[in-house]
């Protein structure tokens, strides 16, 4: 006999791709009114399975059922007239429309053949209401921070009803004062009797919202366990084996500095920021949003310009707003936006490994194709790229597998001065270890790491210095057995001193004065 609270049940699904199983005998039932999280290190399948039920992907074997009957998904209209709405991490939204005609978008109401404008921005402004995001329904998507595109998502889902709600990877781009909003409107949503099947990263997140969780690990499902489930227990489950370092930071004996940066400035974005990057060393840098950090590390690397200051590498200054003199300098830079600007998404495993030695890999215009995929094999075997082999679509990837591939072409290049902004967002715990391991590697062959990222404990974690940023300029900098989360904080939200000068944070940084901080938005801490 069915269980009248239950919404949905997976029963032994299986799906196969070419030369992958990406699902086998998968298990997974949600109830009405709880917070089901689905975790799995990227590439476990949890995609996949999100997938079947929008109805993009059709299982090979198994069965779903929704409210104790057998359905077929055939497509997002079956999947939609089942009341469930998912959110993925890239927004389904268009940038140019209104947030009410994207909430209705092709379900517009109509009135004598018309659109009816003023109902649809009516109706809109009770779902927004309802998920407490102050946005007007005539706002134009393109102008909203993520934070509120998250929030319009959720109010489309509203706007179909929906009884099962899929969110991947919800916080993930998310600051703490926004992850705190998004679990009240959670929990409000749980309370209506909505089930929510929740994918994350985060483990702390699991006790703070869950009520189940399901494990996933290579495509089966290998266990369901309550939300109270100790984060060690957890990571077991998901990998297969204890991981006894969350950060196994290694920090072997510093050179000379490779990377030197002198009073760099950026009218109106940063100013007069100076620092140095010695050889076997890691160098965090910390900060609110807004802080400037990613400006500097583009214009460090050439991308963006700046109006005044230097940037030398082994004593040899680069000319400005040049990428390719910084590579030839033996700068690399992991971008913040993998998918974006670190990767070729249609060309293959091989073909992005390649990118930055292509041109050092071509003779009298032909390219050493024999050599380029030889070194691309090395690499991908060193870091343990998951994949069906080199001519795979870098699209097809998990996330984790995405960044290790954007770190390899650097890795071929024998990089010296490796920047990593945000180097682990949205990666499950498992290959965030292997991604640290692989810093250790380059840290203990003399490379120099500038690492950006606003997983405080990341930062404190893996950083033998930590440069603290607010408003633009350089407030402290923090030895790695003085930075603590208060610490940071305490610098990031004061008043940077008017010189510019950065300062090593004495003890009463520790107690610096953080009234003010309602407003702002804090990195995300444990």
């Amino acid at each position: 006999m069915s269980n009248p609270d239950e919404l949905l049940r997976i029963e032994g699904i299986r799906k196969t791709f070419p030369g992958v199983v990406a699902l086998d005998n998968v298990d997974f039932d949600l109830r009405r009114g709880e917070v089901h999280v689905l975790l799995g290190e990227n590439g476990a399948g949890k995609s996949t399975l999100i997938k079947m039920l929008s109805g993009a992907y059709t299982p090979d074997a198994g069965r779903i059922l929704a409210g104790g009957e057998e359905v077929r998904i055939h497509g997002a209209q079956d999947s939609e007239r089942l009341g469930i709405a998912t959110i993925y991490q890239e927004f389904n939204l268009v940038p140019d429309l209104t947030v009410a005609e994207n909430i209705f978008l092709g379900r517009q109401p109509r009135r004598f053949g018309m659109i009816d404008r003023k109902t649809m921005e009516a109706e809109a402004a009770v779902l927004l209401e309802r998920v407490g995001v102050p946005v007007s329904p005539r706002a134009r998507v393109r102008d909203l921070g993520i934070a509120r595109l998250q929030m319009v998502e959720i109010a489309k889902a509203l706007s179909l009803n929906a009884r099962v709600l899929i969110m991947d990877e919800p916080t993930a781009v998310l600051t703490s004062e926004e992850v705190d909003k998004l679990f009240a409107i959670v929990r409000r949503l749980r309370a209506d009797g909505v089930g929510i099947v929740f994918i994350t990263h985060h483990l702390e997140e699991i006790a703070a919202l869950g009520d189940r969780v399901t494990v996933i690990r290579d495509g089966r499902s290998v266990g369901q366990v309550p939300a109270s489930t100790p984060e060690d227990e957890l990571v077991r489950l998901m990998v297969g084996r204890s991981i006894e370092q969350q950060y196994p930071r290694v920090r072997p004996e510093t050179g000379d500095a490779l990377l030197r940066v002198e009073g760099l400035t950026r009218d109106g974005v940063f100013h007069d920021v100076s620092f140095e990057v010695r050889a076997g060393e890691v160098v965090g840098i910390a900060g609110l949003v807004g802080a400037g950090r990613t400006e500097v590390v583009r214009a460090v690397f050439g991308a963006d310009p700046y109006d005044k200051g230097a940037v030398l590498v082994d004593g040899t200054t680069l000319r400005r707003h040049d990428v390719g003199a910084a590579m030839a300098a033996g700068i690399g830079l992991v971008p913040e936006d993998r998918k974006g600007q670190g990767l070729v998404l249609d060309a293959s495993v091989a073909e992005n490994l390649g990118l930055v030695t292509l041109r050092s890999a071509t003779r009298a215009g032909l390219v050493d194709l024999k050599g380029q995929h030889a070194a691309a094999a090395r690499i991908a075997e060193q870091l343990g790229v998951r994949m069906a082999g080199l001519g795979q679509h870098v699209r097809t990837l998990s996330g984790g597998n995405q960044q290790k591939v954007v770190i390899g072409k650097w890795l071929l290049a024998n990089t010296k001065v490796l920047i990593l902004d945000e180097p682990t967002r949205g990666i499950d715990v498992g290959a965030k270890v292997e991604i640290y391991q692989l810093v250790n590697e380059l840290t203990a062959g003399g490379a120099a790491v500038l690492m950006i990222s606003s997983d405080l404990p990341e930062v404190l974690g893996m950083s033998d210095r930590v440069l603290v940023m607010a408003q633009g300029r350089i407030a402290g900098e923090l030895p790695a057995d003085r930075a603590t989360q208060d610490a940071v904080m305490a610098l990031a939200v004061g008043t940077p001193a008017g010189s510019g000068d950065h300062h090593t944070a004495g003890p009463e940084d520790d107690t610096a004065d953080t009234a003010g901080t309602t407003d702002k938005e804090t990195p995300r801490g444990h």
